[in-house]
């Protein structure tokens, strides 16, 4: 890396800290903590809750660090900090796990009030209580403006071409700017992962592609090395990354459109691809009007709804009914009915939007789907290939590949597990990934008698070795919570488990019935674990023989109708060469 990049992300990593550090240095002491591998976060998590009794708020903050909420919003109950760094950690810890008492509501400090009323969605009473705060004046103005920026109306100015500009090239294939969020190689997230695919059919089916990432990342999480442009499996993805930050939420939005701009004269594209959230849309909306260039809007999630799954279970009718739900929603309708064309990945995701008002003939269906090599890997039974990976030959394995989140319920899978195993069923289960359930999940599993035999939870595992997982399970098991967000958004692993002939099993609700109709899938009540629990021992075969091990693996036929992204590419094609 040449040595202006590395100050110049240094530059970016240290202003970017400095501001936080100056707004509020617990929480950013906090939300570093929680960046750190889970293997160091455990070590910092026990060095911070050493010797603390039973009433102390350090046994709260180290359970809190190590992602066990639950265990953390119990030992906060119970604390009873006696100095004021106890009371102001005790306060940060209760707005961050959604747990401040109502008459306590009134004594937290200004900022951290704020904090708490954005946290439930009360956009306007959190600037609010900060008029006039001293010392409060640079998170008012974040607040006021990431309000703004989320109100009806509000867009970017236009960028002005510079002379040079010369419009889309008029020779050769068609070529598409992607404007994303995040990206391999940086991060490994189902959002990474689609849009990766997404490029590459794209590529495959003769549009050239290029991708450019979000401003400031990946150096604003923490990665000072990054490069200013990745290239991951013959895919470029350029990197917007100034000196330093803009101070508020709209007016990096504007320093983006301006990076955004200069690629755009850069590469000359015929089209502006982008997903969702809304505040990439409004780049790309505006740098595309101010080169006249068409821009799609492909809408992975629901923004508002996914926010309202974050909040704890009792809060989530308060925030359903919030100005934030109310805001995002509406945000995210305009620039769905502004775009030239709006992606969606499932058939209740259209009707949704239909019914917003979105113009149905812009609308197009594409969905998660399977690499066509997938299809071509060669037949393992489950059996073999746990041996392969070191797991045990015996029992019906049943689980995910899978971000570690709370609404993905695999805590109602460990349930269903123990009472299988209870009632003489050998049934296992095995969870790859990570993500902030993870910690809670090995306990609940602790708790529930699941020894390391039974119940596995290895880690993220890198790419190229994750088909060997999926064919160590013999069932695919998706037991997403009964929230608005899992309704409407379809995951993209069950495809691959589908397309290795392993048999899948989902909550039943409209994505996801979705998609196992593509395949011999079934469905349970979502949340229920005796119904999930009775489907997985129907499922090992144990109806007539309690001693079934599903040791001869559990392969089922490849539909015929699946998606691939070799289908998806030309579906691309087709509908940029229709904005062109």
């Amino acid at each position: 890396m040449p040595e202006a990049q590395r100050l110049r992300n240094l530059s970016l990593l240290l202003d970017t800290a400095a501001r936080h550090v100056a707004e509020d240095p617990l929480l950013l002491a906090v939300q570093s903590a929680r960046r750190l591998p889970p293997g160091v976060r455990g070590h910092l998590a026990r060095a911070v809750s050493a010797g603390a009794g039973a009433e102390s708020v350090r046994l709260a903050l180290g359970e809190f660090l190590a992602d066990r909420r639950a265990q953390a919003g119990q030992a906060l109950a119970a604390a009873t900090p006696r100095t004021g760094a106890g009371r102001r950690v005790a306060a940060e810890l209760a707005v961050q796990l959604g747990r401040v008492a109502p008459k306590a509501q009134v004594q937290l400090p200004p900022s951290v009030r704020a904090r708490e009323l954005w946290s439930q969605g009360r956009l306007h009473a959190a600037v609010a209580v900060l008029d006039g705060v001293r010392g409060a004046r640079a998170q008012r103005a974040r607040l006021r403006s990431q309000l703004a920026v989320m109100s009806p109306g509000f867009a970017l100015p236009a960028v002005v071409p510079s002379p040079a500009w010369e419009g889309p090239r008029s020779d050769g294939p068609t070529r598409v700017l992607h404007v994303l969020t995040n990206s391999f190689s940086r991060t490994q997230s189902g959002y990474a992962v689609r849009s990766h695919a997404v490029l590459r059919a794209q590529r495959a089916a003769g549009v050239e592609v290029r991708a450019v990432t979000r401003i400031g990342y990946p150096v604003t999480v923490g990665l000072v090395n990054a490069a200013s442009e990745d290239v991951v499996d013959g895919i470029t993805y350029r990197r917007l990354l100034p000196a330093r930050l803009a101070p508020t939420p709209a007016a990096r939005l504007v320093q983006m459109t301006r990076l955004l701009a200069r690629e755009v004269e850069d590469y000359r594209p015929h089209v502006l691809h982008t997903t969702t959230n809304f505040q990439n849309a409004l780049v790309a909306r505006a740098v595309a009007e101010s080169y006249g260039l068409p821009w799609v809007y492909e809408m992975r999630g629901v923004l508002e709804q996914t926010w309202v799954a974050s909040r704890p279970t009792d809060q989530q009718a308060e925030a359903l009914a919030s100005e934030r739900f109310r805001l995002l929603r509406a945000r995210e309708t305009e620039m769905a009915v502004a775009a030239d064309a709006v992606v969606v990945l499932s058939q209740v995701q259209r009707e949704d939007l239909i019914a917003r008002g979105v113009p149905t003939e812009r609308i197009r269906i594409i969905p998660n789907a399977v690499d066509d090599a997938v299809l071509e890997v060669p037949e393992v039974s489950a059996a073999e290939a746990r041996a392969r990976l070191g797991l045990p030959r015996g029992g019906f394995w049943a689980g995910s590949v899978s971000s570690l989140v709370d609404y993905e319920g695999f805590d109602v899978l460990l349930e269903a597990v123990a009472r299988c195993r209870a009632s003489g069923v050998d049934v296992r289960c095995l969870l790859v990934g990570d993500g902030v359930s993870r910690a809670g999940l090995e306990a609940r599993s602790a708790e529930l008698g699941l020894g390391t035999e039974v119940c596995v939870l290895p880690g993220r595992v890198p790419p190229q070795d994750a088909v060997a997982w999926y064919q160590a399970l013999d069932l695919f098991c998706v037991p997403r919570r009964d929230t608005p967000v899992c309704r409407s958004v379809t995951p993209i692993k069950p495809f691959t488990a589908m397309a290795l002939g392993r048999a899948v099993l989902v909550s039943d609700l409209p994505a996801l019935r979705e998609v196992a109709a593509y395949g011999d899938g079934s469905v349970f009540p979502a949340e229920d674990a005796v119904a999930l629990a009775t489907a997985l021992a129907a499922a090992a075969g144990c109806a007539g023989n309690p001693h079934a091990s599903g040791q001869n693996g559990s392969h089922t036929s490849v539909p015929a109708d699946l998606p691939t992204w070799s289908r998806n590419g030309t579906v691309y094609a087709t509908l940029y060469e229709g904005l062109r």
